[in-house]
């Protein structure tokens, strides 16, 4: 997630650069046939064009609005975790009490049980997010795109792909822990397992009464509510159908576009010539320098046959680049960072100690 006002027009340049130099080459070819060779013929009429690229744009619009609605319900997702990791400790502090226990407990086992139920759930968080940050067949491509890996390995770090997993969550559980949710293939859906069965356990300790052991039950249920809502963002991408033919036309509209407008820059150099030779300038300099520029006016288009292509070709970036918000891309959701604010928040709650700060990240994008 970039967290500045504006998101740098410089790097929005350089990400796209090779593109930006292959749409000047892509201009340039058509414009060297058509001015130096004189094939005079080589150029398609503006109004089919004009149609398909008003095509091509509906088309566009379409898939960064799906990309923002994944993009946007993944953060409606993370907030939901958020709140419900909150309700989850308040839950844990009031309602874990010797009350109704067969035996008097002390506060330091009370705190040690709701040390342990807190310590969970932050593993919960890390299995779940390190399960968001696997990569999937059709997000490989963007990360192995030779622009996305200078930008990632320049600009941010995600801390997923530095540490491994066991290494984050081995610090919440125990080494019996560790081993029977590694034994399976989901560690998250797997934790709340575990913390389901330990809540019958402390429930026929006396440590939770009925009722409350009920409304606990109704959190872990929710839990995995938002962790099924996670997945199925992760699981299911954007139809590729839709996604593969909005890339394949907006390259045949960029491939058509300098073939569009090079007659339309003629006429407009046609026309600069016929006003000087009705009007020459006063000084024979300017008159050849102006005569110069308008018989060859039409390389002109190269630059902005370029800038059309630029435009198209980064908003269709942009939406493939957007529709997978657990990927580890720069405007992604930001689960990590909101895993630790999380565990900040409700280890606190609880009184706990050693408690990890807040992540500092670089280049005002967070993870």
């Amino acid at each position: 997630m970039y967290t500045r006002r504006i998101f740098p027009i410089k790097g929005v340049i350089r990400w796209t650069r090779r593109h930006i130099f292959l749409f000047l080459l892509l201009a340039t070819v058509p414009v060297f046939l058509f001015d130096v060779l004189r094939w005079k013929w080589l150029h398609v009429p503006w109004l089919p064009l004009g149609v398909l690229g008003t095509a091509v744009a509906f088309i566009v619009s379409f898939k960064n609005n799906a990309s923002y609605d994944r993009l946007w319900e993944a953060r409606k997702i993370w907030g939901g975790i958020v709140n419900a990791s909150r309700s989850w400790t308040i839950m844990v502090k009031d309602f874990v009490t010797d009350t109704h226990a067969k035996s008097t407990s002390s506060d330091q086992e009370l705190k040690e049980v709701k040390r342990e139920l807190v310590h969970r759930h932050v593993a919960w968080l890390t299995a779940l997010r390190y399960q968001l940050r696997q990569d999937k067949p059709w997000e490989t491509h963007i990360k192995n795109q030779k622009s996305n890996k200078e930008f990632r390995e320049n600009q941010y770090t995600v801390c997923e792909d530095t540490i491994p997993i066991e290494e984050a969550v081995s610090p919440y559980i125990s080494k019996q822990e560790m081993d029977e949710i590694f034994a399976k293939g989901n560690q998250a859906s797997q934790l709340l397992g575990i913390q389901s069965r330990r809540l019958g356990e402390l429930m026929n300790d006396g440590l939770i009464e009925d009722f409350r052991h009920m409304e606990m039950m109704s959190m872990l249920t929710e839990f995995y509510t938002l962790q099924g809502k996670s997945e199925r963002i992760k699981n299911f991408p954007y139809p590729r159908q839709f996604a593969t033919l909005n890339y394949v036309f907006v390259w045949i509209f960029i491939l058509l576009v300098p073939f569009g407008i090079m007659e339309g820059f003629e006429v407009i150099g046609q026309k600069v010539v016929d006003n000087l030779e009705a009007n020459p300038a006063y000084f024979e300099f300017t008159q050849n320098l102006q005569l110069f520029i308008g018989k060859h006016f039409v390389w002109f288009s190269i630059p902005f046959s370029a800038l059309v292509a630029w435009v198209f070709h980064t908003m269709e970036a942009i939406g493939e680049n957007t529709e997978n918000p657990f990927e580890g891309g720069p405007n992604d959701v930001p689960i990590t960072d909101l895993s630790r604010g999380i565990e900040i928040d409700i280890r606190q709650l609880i009184d706990d100690d050693n408690i990890p700060p807040p992540y500092q990240w670089k280049n005002d994008i967070v993870m």
